[in-house]
């Protein structure tokens, strides 16, 4: 008897709408922004004037915001992981002489995000305000070492990771942008703005991906987003690393980093669980195994527990010397 492989039906059975959430989710290529609306116009007389403007304007932008940028243009920059991961993940399937509506999502979902690191990296390029060398010297370390978010190659998992990620990354542009313009740096608060409305685009993409497979395996969706909460959603640039450094040392320095700043907190990482809980009606959530049922109890009580560790947490308040920026953010 072939034992069957519910997860790969699971996949299947939702394809059809896939196409449906593409043009809920996604914007077309013609229509989207691009980076070069933000960022000065070498055709254009103005150039070097508007370049000075843009470098005068990242001048009242201290060491701990271009820390935070950095790690945010890394991450993003890194992207060719993630498409590479999520490609092999099971059930999407770009073999077979055709890609399925799966495949379709992940390359739309791709060019969507290539522009961010896009118009992020040339940003800071013409701020003059970092080490590009050694900002290019980390972003080459990240892709080559890759990542391990603790998925596997299973969908419930990786869909529940992606929930969770974009909408971290949603709260760290939006807040990124809103300390640019308040220090009247009002081009690099609208950019930053504008990611961040990309970015929850597509958390309300996955967070939807999840609602249907509940919708078709109940009880497997419950034990995958269980299994993910116990491990902790870690952050695609958790192997950051400076240059001559080991995988993963720069990461902890920059998390403190953005925890001081307030752009991404152990705070938000509550308030994120606590919304796809509700998302995702777990408590209305029927036919569960119990098994599941104990996975649910866990998940329902789980924003609780962490509020009473968070409360615990201390981050350090010296700052960590990146090689990305001088000591006083500017070189």
């Amino acid at each position: 008897m072939v034992k069957k492989n519910i997860r790969l039906e699971v996949m299947q059975a939702i394809e059809p709408k896939v196409g449906e959430f593409m043009e809920s989710f996604l914007i077309p290529i013609e229509d989207i922004w691009q980076p070069s609306d933000f960022l000065p116009d070498p055709k254009s007389d103005n150039f070097l004037n508007d370049i000075d403007q843009l470098r005068e304007e990242s001048k009242e932008l201290g060491y701990d915001f271009w820390v935070t940028m950095v790690a945010d243009t890394i991450t993003e920059e890194a992207l060719p992981t993630y498409e590479a991961w999520l490609m092999d993940v099971e059930g999407i399937n770009q073999h077979e002489g055709k890609e399925n509506g799966w495949s379709k999502w992940v390359r739309a979902w791709t060019a969507e995000e290539n522009r961010h690191g896009d118009v992020l990296n040339k940003y800071l390029y013409l701020s003059g305000r970092v080490n590009m060398r050694e900002v290019e010297i980390t972003t080459q370390h990240l892709i080559a070492d890759g990542f391990d978010i603790g998925t596997d190659r299973d969908p419930y998992k990786n869909f529940v990771y992606t929930s969770f990620q974009e909408l971290a990354t949603n709260i760290s542009h939006k807040r990124v942008g809103q300390m640019a313009k308040k220090k009247g740096n009002a081009l690099l608060g609208k950019m930053c703005t504008i990611i961040a409305g990309d970015e929850m685009r597509h958390h309300l993409a996955y967070r939807e991906f999840v609602k249907h497979i509940f919708g078709e395996d109940p009880s497997g969706m419950m034990l995958a987003f269980a299994d993910m909460m116990k491990k902790k959603i870690v952050m695609p640039a958790h192997f950051l690393r400076e240059s001559g450094g080991n995988i993963g040392t720069a990461f902890e320095n920059f998390s403190n980093c953005a925890q001081r700043l307030g752009v991404y907190t152990a705070q938000d990482y509550i308030d994120i669980l606590k919304k796809l809980n509700a998302y995702w009606e777990l408590d209305a959530v029927r036919s569960l195994t119990d098994e599941a049922e104990k996975a649910r109890d866990y998940l329902m009580k789980l924003p609780q527990r962490l509020q009473r560790i968070s409360e615990r947490m201390s981050f350090p308040e010296d700052q960590y010397h990146f090689k990305w920026v001088e000591a006083n953010g500017a070189l």
